[in-house]
C-alpha cells in the first residue's frame, strides 16, 4: 500500500488556527501521530476515534508502528510537528527513514521566523543551528567562522545560559542574545534581549530558541599563530610544530576535504588548534599521553577562541577508541618509539582514502616511517622537506590507503 503522510505545522498556542483545508483533513483523519506537547495542543479538534501514535525516543518504535499501519490499512497518517517539518523537523527524519513515502505539508513558521519576525529582524542572511538531539560541533563551526548572526534551536541540554556559558569560556562575548520562550502562546510567550554574561546568569522555560546578532566587528581568525603565543609543556618553547611547518602539514593532510581529523602526541595542542581554526567543519581529536596536555589543551583552545576539540589523555595504544569516529586524516606528532605499531593500529580504523601524516626529524624515523607504510601496504606520497632558521630539517611525510 501507499505510504501517506500528512504533515502539519504547529507554534507553541494552545489554540492553533488551520484554514479550512488543514482543518478538514483533521476532521477526516483516522490516524494521528505527533509528540505528547503537540497531542496537548490538538487534543480537542481529534475525531472520537482518532488512534495516536506518539513520537519519542528512541525513533525505532514509532516507524514500526507507522510500517504495521501501512502493510494493513491505506488510510494517511496526520503528523502534527513543530513549525516547519523542513526545517531540521520531522519530514527530514520520515525522508530517511521512509524514502518511499509520499509527504503532504502544510508548514507553520518555525520557530526562528517567529522569533526574527517579533524583533523585526531581518533572517535572509542568518546562519540557522539546531541543537536538538545534537551534539554542539556546528554551533562551534559557525563561532569560528564569525557568523554575525545565528538562529539556535535547543534542547533540554543545550539551553541558552549553557550556550552563552560556552560562548564565554571561548570568548564569544560580542553578541546581543535574542530569546524566545513559548512563542505563539499569548498566555507565556516571552521575549527577551540580553548580554552574552545576562543569558549565563538566567533561566529559561521550553520550549525556546535564540538569535545571537553581533554587535562589534568580530575579530578576525588568525592564520598561523604565532608559536610564542601558546602555553608549552613546562615552559619549553622548542616543543610545538613551528608555526610554518604546523600550516604546510595541514595542507598535506588536505583538511579542506576531510570529515574526522586525530592528532596523536598533540603536546600544546598547536596542530589541533591551527585544525580547527582553518577548517571548522572537522571533526578534531586529539592525543597526549602526558597529562599537562589536557591543561595546555584547555587553556590554548580557549586563548585562540577555539571549542569543540576532544582531548583523550594517556597511551594511544592503551586508548578505547571504538567509541570515536573513524579519522580519515591523522597526523603523528609523537610515536614513543612505537611508530610501526601505532600506524598499523591507525590503518585498521583509517576510512578509506585516508592518510596518515608525519614529521619526521631524522633519518631512521623517516626509514621507520617508509618500512610501515610498505609494510601495511599503504602508498607513500612525495614528501616535502623544510628547514627552518636553526633546527634539524623536517621531512613532511604521507601515507595514503
Amino acid at each position: 500500500m501507499e505510504q501517506n503522510f500528512i504533515l502539519i505545522g504547529l507554534d507553541d498556542s494552545p489554540s492553533p488556527f488551520f484554514p479550512p483545508e488543514v482543518q478538514e483533513l483533521i476532521r477526516n483523519g483516522r490516524y494521528f501521530s505527533g509528540g505528547v506537547r503537540h497531542r496537548e495542543i490538538v487534543a480537542s479538534l481529534l475525531p472520537d476515534d482518532a488512534t495516536w501514535m506518539t513520537i519519542n525516543i528512541p525513533l525505532d518504535n514509532v516507524f514500526t508502528q507507522y510500517k504495521a499501519h501501512f502493510e494493513t490499512d491505506g488510510h494517511p497518517i496526520v503528523v502534527f510537528a513543530s513549525g516547519d517539518p523542513l526545517f531540521f523537523g520531522f519530514a527530514n527524519t520520515l525522508r530517511k527513514r521512509m524514502p518511499e513515502a509520499h509527504l503532504q505539508l502544510y508548514p507553520a513558521f518555525n520557530s526562528l521566523q517567529t522569533l526574527a519576525h517579533r524583533m523585526v529582524i531581518p533572517y535572509s542572511d542568518m546562519r540557522n543551528v539546531s541543537l536538538t538531539g545534537r551534539p554542539w560541533q556546528e554551533l562551534d563551526r559557525a563561532l569560528i567562522e564569525r557568523s554575525t548572526q545565528i538562529g539556535i534551536l535547543t534542547d533540554r541540554e543545550h539551553t541558552p545560559d549553557a550556550i552563552a556559558h560556552r560562548m564565554l569560556d571561548y570568548g564569544y562575548s560580542q553578541y546581543t542574545v535574542y530569546v524566545g520562550e513559548h512563542l505563539g502562546n499569548p498566555d507565556k510567550e516571552r521575549i527577551r534581549r540580553m548580554t552574552v554574561e545576562e543569558t549565563a546568569r538566567s533561566c529559561f522555560e521550553r520550549p525556546n530558541c535564540l538569535i545571537l546578532k553581533a554587535n562589534t566587528p568580530l575579530p578576525p581568525r588568525p592564520f598561523g599563530i604565532p608559536d610564542e603565543a601558546f602555553d608549552h609543556l613546562d615552559g619549553r618553547a622548542r616543543m610545538i610544530t613551528k608555526a610554518p611547518i604546523r600550516l604546510l602539514t595541514l595542507r598535506v593532510l588536505e583538511l579542506n576535504s576531510r570529515h574526522v581529523f586525530w592528532d596523536i602526541g598533540s603536546c600544546t595542542g598547536s596542530v589541533s588548534i591551527e585544525a580547527r581554526l582553518q577548517f571548522p567543519h572537522l571533526t578534531v581529536v586529539s592525543f597526549e599521553i602526558r597529562p599537562e596536555g589536557r591543561q595546555l589543551m584547555e587553556v590554548n583552545s580557549r586563548r585562540f577562541s577555539v571549542p569543540g576539540i576532544q582531548h583523550l589523555t594517556g597511551d594511544f595504544l592503551q586508548t578505547d577508541l571504538s567509541s570515536l569516529p573513524l579519522p580519515d586524516a591523522v597526523f603523528i606528532g609523537g610515536h614513543g618509539g612505537k611508530l610501526g605499531v601505532m600506524m598499523e593500529g591507525i590503518k585498521k580504523l583509517l576510512q578509506p582514502g585516508g592518510c596518515i601524516v608525519f614529521n619526521s626529524v631524522s633519518a631512521e624515523s623517516g626509514k621507520a616511517f617508509r618500512e610501515a607504510a610498505a609494510k601495511l601496504g599503504m602508498q607513500l606520497q612525495p614528501s616535502v622537506r623544510i628547514a627552518l632558521d636553526d633546527y634539524n630539517p623536517i621531512e613532511i611525510m604521507k601515507a595514503t590507503l
